[in-house]
């Protein structure tokens, strides 16, 4: 399709008796550009869609694709206009953009572009937390691709979430095809999550695209923590404040370092009932050596440790005997299996192992500092004319 550009053009005429008409010179009418131009049939997808207006602002952007409008923002000055984020590939784009001039005359550019297939995309392989799913208040939001990702930065930059309780975030990337979202904080409780993933036409390495955009919804339920103290051998729960289980406990005896249960803040990761448990590092015969089915386990790390069940209660309470869990009374694990939510902080004091920040979620031992210093985007060059620009 031809671009279309219709002017506006108002002209004065002064009229003095029966003299002469006199027409002043008209003023030049604004001009549009657009980036991709119109007609084109294989534009770039990572540059995504710019409107540009030299002499005169813009006064009206509309951009369409399937039917649906897409999002954008003009800059302070309105005279560019910048789509939020890449633009999808293999599709057809239809822009109207208005310009209006000093005084009068205006100009209208109507037209059409197409977007280049994609040859070799990624896309997300899986999401933590699961979509609709309810968690605690230090849930990760966990993103895993299907490809490694070259270009970080890049794609970071289309990572989008939106808290009905506004929270400050950062990414950090644990991998080249994992990257974790954090707030500051714990989340608020009792509110929806929305992360979306503007993947489609964003450029993650050479000759690789993003296929299509990623978006899921889960909501953060109550805020239940637990606190516990390896010396005095209690485990405190509170739900919203009030406390609601008192526990007595019996951690890691502490004899090697595997044995020794990790302090720092935990994150309650999965359960099971029962889950079986196998000694590390030992096999059968060996000093030590266990195999057991262990009933109502709730995993905080990724080095074996759970909270759950046991029948020893003469050590409850009084001394550290187990291999590195919490164990507690059979009906109080069985209260906390099914009180938990995936996410929700457990904070472990008194022992001289600490949690690694990448032992499982112990992302919350970092300092917001160094959290940040994870993202791709801590030393990236500002996005300038590149999108999206969030």
């Amino acid at each position: 399709m031809r671009q279309a550009v219709l002017t506006c053009v108002t002209f004065l005429f002064l009229v003095s008796g029966c003299t002469s008409v006199t027409a002043e010179t008209p003023l030049s009418p604004p001009v549009v550009q657009v980036s991709p131009a119109f007609d084109v049939k294989r534009a770039r997808t990572d540059r995504g869609l710019v409107v540009r207006a030299r002499g005169g602002t813009l006064s009206r952007v509309l951009v369409s694709e399937g039917g649906a409008q897409v999002p954008g923002r003009l800059d302070d000055s309105r005279t560019v206009w910048r789509s939020s984020w890449t633009l999808k590939p293999a599709a057809e784009y239809t822009v109207t953009a208005t310009a209006a001039g000093v005084r009068g005359p205006a100009t209208v550019a109507m037209g059409r572009f197409r977007t280049r297939a994609v040859a070799r995309g990624f896309q997300v392989a899986s999401t933590t937390p699961l979509p609709d799913e309810t968690v605690g208040t230090g849930m990760p939001v966990i993103i895993d691709f299907d490809t490694p990702i070259a270009d970080k930065a890049a794609v970071e930059r289309t990572l989008e979430v939106k808290a009905e309780s506004p929270v400050e975030g950062a990414w950090r990337w644990t991998s080249d095809t994992q990257v974790v979202y954090r707030p500051r904080r714990f989340w608020a409780p009792h509110q929806q999550v929305t992360v979306t993933a503007h993947l489609a036409g964003v450029r993650a390495g050479t000759g690789r695209y993003g296929a299509t955009d990623s978006t899921f919804t889960f909501t953060v339920g109550r805020a239940q923590t637990s606190s516990i103290d390896t010396r005095s051998h209690q485990m405190l729960v509170r739900r919203d404040g009030a406390i609601v289980q008192r526990m007595a406990i019996s951690a890691g005896l502490a004899t090697t370092p595997e044995y020794t249960t990790t302090s720092g803040i935990h994150l309650t990761m999965d359960k099971g009932n029962p889950v079986r448990m196998i000694s590390p590092g030992r096999v059968k015969g060996d000093p030590g050596y266990y195999d057991l089915m262990i009933d109502h386990a709730v995993r905080i790390s990724n080095s074996g440790e759970y909270v759950h069940a046991k029948d020893n209660v003469w050590a409850q309470g009084r001394a550290n005997v187990s291999h590195g869990c919490i164990n507690s009374r059979p009906d109080q694990a069985a209260w906390f299996f099914r009180s938990s939510l995936r996410g929700d902080p457990v904070t472990i004091t008194g022992t001289d192992r600490e949690l690694e920040w990448n032992n499982g979620w112990g992302f919350w031992q970092l300092s917001w500092k160094r959290w940040r210093q994870g993202s791709a985007l801590a030393d990236a060059e500002p996005a300038g004319d590149r999108v999206p620009q969030g």
